[in-house]
């Protein structure tokens, strides 16, 4: 039976379903059965590769947030062990190694991206934190080998999506990343073991890495679990969900602000407003339905209300208010205000004023000079709300926007705004 012609009687796979987190599962029936019989603990497992998670790691979080709010338990598992191996599943080449001190600040970064979607503590829905390297760094090889290595063959191991994708493309596959399969499958029996955590979930790329976990607990334990994986969440133009020009989309205010968060999720593309609203929201799918119905300019009031529900989930409904204040302010009323976002250019050795190019190219709203050169002569940009054309026209320090004193610098007539400040 596929997920899309079962009919869930729990509510923990009723409401995944209709929010659109599964893409694929082990035991869709056996699962509900079992959310039906009382509580589960369920994980996903995060490596500390950055100091903050981005957007594209939110419909994970999302998934732990509909498994808490459906009266079971979510387990969030950081990665200090596997980190310093990298999970090859969705990569062509092996990640940088990371040093012991970067991965304890990475892993602190992370912590905090999860404080305002899950609730911590004891109790059967409380969630917890686990370090996968309270066990990982305490196996002996020959251990490891015994304990886990007996129960994968490398003709199924082999077989793995990433594996054939490596070998194909001639691309190096360390015997490090290799381990990764058995380290994750590891993780799994030692949460069943520790939590009785019987449910993991991942994104699609994570199938092959589940299932072996998912086996590990049957052959090992002879106990019964469950994997589900969520779709990869790509923009209706194909784009990967969170990457913009200005870098990933973070979770963390200090790398990414309240308001460029919202200002990300007003930008939503038409298509993807509905199941946006779905996955990255708790509205009702009734109001879902209407908001999606909405045609044409009106489109627009629902992007509104995503990015007014999705920054105040993570930021909070003052910080988003205060966001959707100024981006109204800005495109609306032609206000400007220190809520935008603000870059710095140097004001030192340039008595008059800095040419339109280096103004853009500072703003961060493209990647180089060539293509600042290039939006600029195809009169795509405006600076203090008037189209430039000439890459080398001066804007004189005396067309500082007052009282903040910047220039104002904006993609188009509805494309993003940002605050270009001098600084000596």
């Amino acid at each position: 039976m596929t997920a899309a012609a079962f009919k869930p009687r729990s509510d923990l796979v009723r409401v995944l379903m209709e929010r659109g987190h599964v893409y694929q599962a082990t035991d869709l029936e056996g699962l509900d059965a079992a959310a039906l019989a009382g509580p589960i603990a369920g994980y996903i497992g995060f490596d500390a590769t950055a100091p903050s998670l981005h957007v594209g790691s939110l419909v994970q979080i999302m998934t732990l947030r509909r498994l808490q709010q459906t009266g079971h338990k979510p387990i969030v598992l950081m990665g200090g062990g596997t980190t310093k191996v990298g999970d090859p599943s969705d990569k062509t080449s092996a990640r940088p190694m990371l040093g012991e001190a970067e991965i304890e600040a990475n892993l602190a970064g992370i912590r905090r991206a999860f404080m305002p979607f899950l609730t911590f503590g004891e109790g059967p829905t409380g969630a917890v934190w686990v370090n996968n390297a309270d066990w990982l760094e305490k196996l002996g090889y020959i251990d490891f080998l015994r304990d886990y290595g007996t129960h994968f063959t490398i003709n199924k191991m082999v077989n793995l999506e990433f594996v054939r994708t490596r070998i194909d493309n001639e691309q190096p596959l360390t015997f490090l990343e290799f381990n990764y399969v058995l380290m994750q499958a590891a993780d799994f029996l030692e949460l069943h073991r520790r939590h009785g955590c019987t449910l993991q979930f991942g994104g699609s790329e994570q199938w092959g890495n589940i299932v072996g976990g998912v086996d590990l607990i049957r052959r090992v334990e002879g106990a019964r679990a469950f994997g589900v994986t969520a779709p990869l969440v790509t923009t209706a133009s194909g784009a990967k969900m969170g990457k913009t020009v200005g870098g990933a989309v973070w979770l963390n205010a200090e790398l990414r602000s309240a308001y460029d968060y919202w200002q990300f999720w007003r930008n939503t593309e038409d298509a993807d407003v509905g199941r946006f609203l779905r996955l990255f929201t708790d509205l009702p799918l009734d109001e879902i339905g209407r908001l999606k119905g909405l045609a044409g300019a009106e489109i627009n009031e629902a992007k509104k209300v995503l990015a007014d529900e999705a920054t105040s989930l993570l930021h909070g409904p003052v910080a988003a208010a205060t966001a959707a204040g100024a981006a109204k302010g800005a495109y609306e009323d032609g206000n400007i205000s220190e809520e935008l976002p603000i870059r710095d250019i140097a004001r030192r050795a340039f008595p008059v004023g800095r040419s339109t190019v280096e103004i853009l190219f500072a703003s961060g709203l493209v990647t180089s000079k060539s293509e600042a050169r290039k939006k600029i002569s195809a009169r795509e940009i405006r600076i203090n709300d008037q189209i430039v054309s000439d890459p080398l026209e001066i804007i004189r320090w005396d067309k500082l926007q007052r009282p903040l004193g910047v220039f104002k610098v904006q993609t188009g007539r509805r494309g993003k705004i940002v605050l270009v400040r001098p600084i000596e």
